[in-house]
C-alpha cells in the first residue's frame, strides 16, 4: 500500500522526435500566458527517494483550497518542469480552482521520462519512484485530498502519465495523456530509451493483452482503476495514431468495458469524442481524435477540457465559499471603484466559423487587468485566440488579459484588448467584465 493513500470509497525520445517536440514547447509557449497572481513556481529538494535523480517543482496557488487537490504535470521529451510551467494552462487553472500542481522534472541529458526500463515500469526503481516520492512529500505538507490526484503530460509526459497510472492504480482518479502510448509499450530490454516499433504503432495487441500488463503489475488489486482521457492526432508522425487506439484498448479492457462507445460526438471542429463505459463528463474513458494534427497538439484550452474530466472545474464546496476557490461563473462583478464592461463585436464571417473582437471600457476608475465572463447561447466555440488567457468549460468562456493589453484609462475603451476565432453561429454574447 503506497505510504500516503488512505482508504476511501474509489479510489532518448531521440533526435528526430526531440527536435519535433522543441518546436511544440516553443509554439504552446507563445501561446499560453503564464499566470498573473503571487504564487511562483518552486524548487523543493530532500523530498524522498529519487533513484534517477529527477527534480521537483511545486506550485501552490495564493487561494489554495483548504484540502486541494494534486495534478503531476509531467514535460514532453527534451523539456523542463519550466516549460511545462510555462508553456502550458495549468499554474493558471489551479489559480482559479485552488489546487496544487507537481511538476517533475528529468536531469538526464536526453530530458525524456524512462518509460522503457523494467525498474520505472514496475515501480521498483527509476522515474517512477521518484514521482512518487514528490507526490507523498506533497501530500504530507499540503493536506492533499488523496481521492483527487491526477496526473497528465505530453508526449513523453503522456507517456509518463500512462505509466503512473499502470503501476500506482490507487494513488490516481484519473489522468490525461496528450500524444502519448500505452503503459509498456515502450518497455526494451537492452537500456535503450527509445522504441520504435511502438513508436511507429507496430505493437498492434488484443485488449485482453493490453489490460493484462496492467493487471499484471498489480496482482491482487481490487479497488477501482483510474479513469483515462486520452488525445492524438491523426498525422501523428512521431508516436504514431495506432498507439490511441491501443491506449483506448488498454484502459476500456482495465475498467471492464468493451470498445464500443456509449457516446460519440464532436465538440469542436475536428474533434471527434468518444466515451467508453458511460456518456457523462466523468465516464472512465475519454478519447479525442484530431483530425489531420500532428504531433504538436496542445493548444489553449485542452488543459480544460482534461480539467473537466478529472472533475476539477468547480470549487471543492459549492455551498460554502471559504472552503474553496472562486468559481467563475459566480465571481462578483464588483472590484475597484468604477468597474469595467466589455463587449463582443463580430467583425467578418465565413462558412465554417467567425471572427470576433472584444472592445474592454473601464468605468469612472482606471483599471490596470480585466477578467471576462460569459456563457455561449447555442453551442459556439473558441478555435483560437490571441492577446488574452482563455479558459473555455463547456458553454462557459473566462478570459484574462496578458499584461501589456489589461490598463485601461478612466472612462477609456481600448478596442481590440483581444480577439478570436468562433465556430457555430456567430453571436455577441453578454460580457461580464471584473477589473483588477
Amino acid at each position: 500500500m503506497p505510504a500516503f493513500t488512505r482508504p476511501r470509497v474509489r479510489r532518448g525520445l531521440m533526435a528526430a522526435a526531440a527536435a519535433v517536440l522543441v518546436a511544440a514547447a516553443a509554439l504552446v509557449a507563445v501561446m499560453i500566458p503564464q499566470p498573473a497572481s503571487a504564487a511562483s513556481l518552486t524548487r523543493i529538494t530532500n523530498f524522498g527517494n529519487n533513484p534517477s535523480n529527477l527534480e521537483m517543482y511545486l506550485y501552490v496557488p495564493d487561494n489554495v483550497a483548504p484540502e486541494p487537490a494534486m495534478v503531476l504535470g509531467i514535460h514532453w521529451c527534451t523539456g523542463s518542469a519550466n516549460d511545462f510551467y510555462n508553456g502550458t494552462e495549468w499554474a493558471r487553472l489551479a489559480d482559479r480552482y485552488g489546487f496544487i500542481v507537481v511538476y517533475p522534472s528529468v536531469t538526464r541529458s536526453s530530458k525524456c521520462w524512462d518509460v522503457a526500463s523494467a525498474a520505472s515500469l514496475s515501480g521498483t526503481g527509476s522515474d517512477s519512484v521518484g514521482i512518487k516520492s514528490m507526490m507523498d512529500w506533497t501530500i504530507a505538507e499540503h493536506n492533499v485530498d488523496t481521492d483527487r490526484v491526477f496526473s497528465t503530460g505530453i508526449s513523453s509526459g503522456a507517456m509518463m502519465t500512462n505509466v503512473m497510472l499502470g503501476v500506482y492504480p490507487e494513488v490516481f482518479a484519473a489522468g490525461a495523456a496528450f500524444s502519448g502510448v500505452p503503459y509498456t509499450c515502450f518497455r526494451t530490454a537492452d537500456g535503450s530509451e527509445w522504441n520504435s516499433q511502438c513508436s511507429q504503432g507496430q505493437l498492434n495487441r488484443t485488449p485482453q493483452q493490453w489490460g493484462g500488463e496492467v493487471r499484471a503489475t498489480n496482482p491482487g488489486y481490487s479497488g477501482p482503476w483510474p479513469r483515462m482521457q486520452i488525445w492524438h492526432g491523426t498525422n501523428d508522425d512521431v508516436l504514431f495514431y495506432q498507439n490511441f487506439q491501443e491506449q483506448i484498448d488498454q484502459w476500456t479492457n482495465v475498467h471492464g468495458t468493451d470498445q464500443t462507445p456509449e457516446l460519440s460526438d464532436t465538440p469542436q471542429a475536428n474533434w471527434n469524442r468518444t466515451r467508453y463505459g458511460g456518456t457523462g463528463a466523468q465516464a472512465p474513458v475519454e478519447a479525442i481524435s484530431l483530425q489531420g494534427v500532428g504531433h504538436n497538439l496542445m493548444a489553449n484550452g485542452m488543459a480544460a477540457k482534461a480539467l473537466e474530466f478529472f472533475g476539477l472545474d468547480r470549487p471543492v464546496d459549492p455551498t460554502s465559499p471559504t472552503t474553496g476557490p472562486t468559481d467563475p461563473a459566480t465571481t462578483p462583478t464588483g472590484g475597484p471603484t468604477g468597474g469595467c464592461s466589455a463587449a463582443v463585436k463580430v467583425v467578418s464571417t465565413w462558412n465554417s466559423g467567425w471572427q470576433a473582437n472584444v472592445d474592454v471600457t473601464a468605468g469612472s476608475s482606471a483599471i490596470s487587468g480585466w477578467t471576462l465572463h460569459w456563457t455561449w447561447p447555442g453551442g459556439q466555440q473558441i478555435t483560437s485566440s490571441w492577446n488574452a488567457g482563455v479558459i473555455t468549460l463547456g458553454s462557459s468562456v473566462t478570459a484574462e488579459d496578458v499584461g501589456w493589453n489589461g490598463s485601461v484609462a478612466a472612462g477609456q475603451t481600448r478596442t481590440s484588448a483581444w480577439g478570436f476565432i468562433g465556430t457555430g453561429s456567430a453571436v455577441a454574447p453578454a460580457v461580464t467584465c471584473t477589473p483588477a
